[in-house]
């Protein structure tokens, strides 16, 4: 047996998480900035994760902390450093981490840390903290986007570490200060990124000349920073037939004492388009600007006012193609502060219309993707989707990469580096390879600019910015769209690109040097005793290459000479890509799932045989698409992922509820999945047992009643509650060879998962037994009813069997009752959070305490209506929250769920408010509501 790590025991999960949350929104030096990539996983969790997976937990070592309190003692030890990684306030804290790596290495075999693999490395955050500390980390992929992505922030920071920068003004300087980790590296990259940009400006600058400015008689020039544009269609209407542009909002800008819209004014079969700002002399309330021409049912024409169908528009494009109107210039105010905007000339629409550039990227669109939605109007190419324009702005900043590092190179050969003609590609070290270097993070730039640089790009009215291409993980169809100044210093322009690269650089460790490969995930390269850690792909959640295709075609462009192999394709690689789609099957949904399922299962075969014995092999997954079938409730990316590990030989030892997603609200019937679930797993035993369905549901039982009550204790969000069960059901599932059903076959994941759910509704309806009768009533009637009215009928005979007073209930009010109906009231309705607490119910309780939060005093509120209440008392509501999360889920009632799941979300904060309340004043006084409540 080898000794169970912390990550297999305890770790400080609401610090993690609330630093995982927190890392959502930093951009400043975050090494996402450096180039896109989908579903990242936050640095804070990755780090802290490798951290416990290394790290012997206490309680493995009774010679060293005999007693249980020692063994407590020491794990808050642990716990206060992991605490620290977490906070990004830390990130770059060199004595933490050589502390964390002193801790690794105290119960490592021989003293020295296992290597590092991560087989689906995507966005690179798993192999960067790996080596953030210590580890030798090993990224893959087989998308060239994350290979490339992984080299620039664990390959080449490494490979020149601590080097001074070589660009003239530095050598010029003859500074004698020292350049840390990558941070000479970050000054050749702003210096050579400034240059091709003013090279840029001399080869496209007159794409884009200023425009004059006027305001109280003042005219100044001003250089724009984008420009608005309607697509064009011809009505249909025969009596018409003019151009009528497609818009779905005219405004500008909505922020306040700043508003502006564009005035589009149909005259004699043409339009033109006047900017106007609020205080020009309009009416204050906006009421006459124009409404929308398009929404998602069609679009009116604004000539004649006709009807114009989707369909028509759809065929139009496809067919002749639609046209484009230049409706407004933003610019940033040259005679005040924030943007200008202006309305166009005849010449600006001029500047605009210019020639297609030769030898543009000629790859196709994919004839249907997951995403995708713009094919339906006849792009065939990746260049459809840019203005000539915009297609010449790329190909002059490609252009001047592959420039530029001949640039480098000379000035690299000045600065004294060797003139050994080796590029990245073998290893080099010398100048080629570092002119190749800094070459990454410009071709990088170039990649971020496309991505701001297309005809699908929308201006953010509230904002007053740039809204980017892959906004979201789709390539959609945008009728009114943004077209970027590229040579500006605003949002959206490649000198952004610069700061956002740099800063992003100076905080990558840079050492030790580790290495990013291009195979698929069923390749180790004969790698062997690794620590891994993994995020799979999702199911069928995201289309990666086909996405990814959309930056490919501009990276390819730029770098092919530097990694002739890794860009050796004119696509991203499809075939093997473990992704289910099915129209990559000829439609086959079941092919698709097959083959998914293959490859899943062949991937962690191989990843089994290269793990360590010493460390678990953890797993992220944090995807939601669940089925009902007579089985139960199963979830088809969960089952896939769970079967292939089982498959592999692989058991389940501990699970986490990660919660890296920054979330909003539930909408409609769907909930959304808010953490990540990771799996730890170790190889199973040869010699593990084989039990019958009847063991295994007892194992099951017992694993998930103690897991419940500790994830609720820990205010998991209800809406993760399902998801988080599956890991310690599927830990006893999977601590056997076998489970034999009764007819001598041996139980699948799939119905392993259904009787997993099953067991859970069970322990959260056993948890709703014990509760007074009128919320029992209250919860059989919101089952049947939810917030809306009911027969009076009903309501009597459900009484009588919960043995409820309704009286009581609508005293408190909280139930209302009358014209032969009753109804519950909703928790946003209840009119005095004191009258509802008169009701001695546990129902009543959760009313008041919702009422609170969602009121203008939120957790404060909450706080003073559970100050009143003892631990237990309070405990109850908070388990009673979970319930009716559970019911409002299933009912479809997405806002009802929302409200629950607030209120447990917010539970730490309300419950430490409360004891604070407790200890400064007496109960009664703590709600400050004239009223004696009891206390239980």
């Amino acid at each position: 047996m080898h000794a169970k790590k912390l990550i297999e025991t305890s770790i400080p999960l609401d610090e993690i998480n609330a630093q995982a949350v927190r890392e959502k929104s930093i951009r400043k030096g975050h090494p996402s900035t450096l180039h896109l990539w989908w579903a990242r996983r936050p640095l804070a969790a990755a780090r802290c994760v490798i951290f416990a997976s290394t790290v012997d937990d206490p309680g493995e070592h009774p010679e060293l902390f005999p007693t249980e309190e020692e063994q407590d003692r020491e794990r808050d030890r642990l716990f206060g450093i992991i605490k620290r990684l977490a906070d990004w306030d830390n990130i770059g804290d060199e004595r933490l981490y050589e502390e964390a790596r002193a801790e690794m290495v105290r119960y490592a075999p021989g003293g020295k840390l296992p290597e590092f693999l991560d087989p689906f490395s995507g966005g690179g955050a798993l192999p960067l903290e790996a080596q953030r500390l210590g580890l030798k980390a090993h990224a893959a992929d087989l998308n060239p986007i994350p290979v490339t992505i992984n080299r620039a922030m664990i390959d080449i920071p490494a490979r020149f570490c601590g080097h001074d920068p070589v660009n003239p003004d530095a050598r010029r300087r003859c500074l004698t200060s020292t350049y840390p980790r990558a941070t000479g590296l970050a000054a050749d990259v702003e210096y050579y990124a400034n240059l091709m940009r003013e090279k840029a400006k001399e080869r496209i600058g007159a794409n884009y000349p200023d425009v004059e400015v006027t305001k109280g008689g003042v005219t100044k020039r001003a250089t724009p920073i984008a420009y608005i544009w309607a697509r064009t269609v011809t009505c249909p209407n025969p009596a018409c037939r003019h151009e009528t542009p497609l818009v779905k909002s005219f405004w500008l800008s909505k922020k306040a004492k700043h508003r502006a819209y564009i005035d589009p004014i149909a005259k004699n079969g043409q339009v033109h388009y006047e900017v106007h700002f609020e205080g020009d002399g309009r009416p204050a309330d906006f009421a006459h600007v124009h409404r929308n021409t398009f929404d998602r049912r069609g679009a009116v024409c604004l000539h004649c006012g006709s009807p114009i169908s989707l369909d028509y528009i759809r065929t139009e494009s496809r067919e002749h193609s639609l046209g484009n109107q230049l409706m407004a210039i933003v610019s940033k105010n040259p005679l005040g502060q924030g943007r200008w905007y202006s309305s166009p000339t005849e010449a600006d629409s001029a500047n605009a219309d210019i020639s297609a550039p030769k030898n543009a990227p000629m790859q196709k669109l994919p004839d249907k993707a997951l995403g995708f939605r713009i094919q339906a109007y006849g792009y065939r190419y990746w260049k459809d989707l840019y203005t000539n324009r915009q297609l010449t702005a790329l190909m002059a900043l490609s252009d001047l990469v592959a420039e530029m590092r001949s640039t480098i190179e000379a000035d690299a050969l000045a600065a004294g580096m060797a003139d050994d003609h080796v590029g990245l590609a073998n290893d080099g070290l010398g100048a080629e390879a570092y002119a190749e270097a800094v070459s990454v993070y410009l071709a990088f730039m170039v990649d971020k600019e496309a991505d701001y640089c297309s005809s699908i790009c929308i201006w953010h009215t509230t904002g007053e910015k740039m809204a980017n291409t892959m906004r979201r993980q789709a390539i959609s169809m945008t009728y009114d769209y943004a077209e970027v100044n590229p040579l500006s210093l605003s949002s959206g322009s490649f000198h952004s690109m610069i700061g956002q690269i740099c800063e992003a650089i100076k905080t990558l460790p840079a050492k030790p040097l580790c290495d990013a490969v291009q195979r698929d995930a069923t390749q180790t390269d004969r790698l062997t005793n690794l620590l891994i850690s993994t995020d799979p792909p999702y199911y069928d959640n995201i289309d990666y290459s086909d996405l990814s295709d959309y930056f490919y075609i501009w990276m390819r462009r730029s770098l092919k000479d530097v990694w002739p192999d890794t860009f050796g394709t004119m696509l991203t690689p499809k075939a093997e890509e473990l992704i289910a789609t099915p129209y990559r099957f000829d439609g086959g949904a079941k092919a698709a799932k097959k083959f998914f399922e293959h490859g899943m299962k062949e991937t962690f075969t191989q990843l089994a045989k290269a793990m360590s014995d010493n460390y678990p092999m953890t797993v992220y997954y944090a995807y939601k698409q669940s089925e009902n079938t007579n089985e139960g409730t199963t979830s088809s990316g969960w089952e896939t992922m769970l079967q292939a590990l089982i498959d592999a030989g692989m058991r389940i030892t501990g699970t986490w509820p990660m919660r890296t997603e920054l979330t909003t609200a539930l909408k409609g019937t769907r909930n959304n999945l808010a953490s990540s679930i990771v799996l730890v797993c170790r190889r199973r035993p040869a010699d593990a047992p084989i039990t019958d369905r009847p063991g295994f549901l007892r194992e099951l039982r017992r694993n998930l009643r103690d897991s419940l009550a500790d994830m609720q204790g820990g205010s998991i969000a209800p809406v993760d509650l399902t998801q988080a069960a599956i890991g310690p059901g599927m830990a006893a599932f999977s601590r056997y060879a076998q489970v034999i059903e009764a007819d001598g076959r041996p139980m699948s994941v799939h119905t392993a998962l259904g009787i997993i759910n099953e067991q859970l509704d069970a322990l959260m309806g056993e948890s709703g037994e014990d509760l007074d009768g009128e919320t029992r009533f209250c919860l059989s009637w919101y089952a049947q009813y939810g917030f809306d009215k009911g027969p009076f009928g009903d309501a009597e005979t459900l009484r009588n069997a919960r043995g409820a007073s309704l009286e009581a209930l609508t005293h408190a009010g909280v139930l209302e009752s009358g014209g032969g109906k009753v109804r519950l009231v909703r928790p946003t309705e209840v009119a005095d959070v004191a009258q509802a607490r008169l009701a001695p119910s546990c129902w009543s309780d959760l009313m008041a305490e919702v009422a609170a939060l969602e009121s203008r005093d939120g957790v404060g509120g909450a706080a003073k209506v559970v100050a009143a209440f003892d631990d237990a008392r309070a405990e109850r509501t908070k388990s009673l929250a979970y319930l009716l999360f559970q019911s409002a889920d299933r009912g479809g009632r997405g806002e009802d769920a929302q409200l629950f799941n607030d209120l447990v979300t917010s539970w730490d904060d309300i419950a430490e408010r409360a004891d604070t309340l407790r200890r400064q004043t007496p109960v009664q006084q703590t709600l400050d509501l004239g009223l004696d409540y009891p206390t239980d």
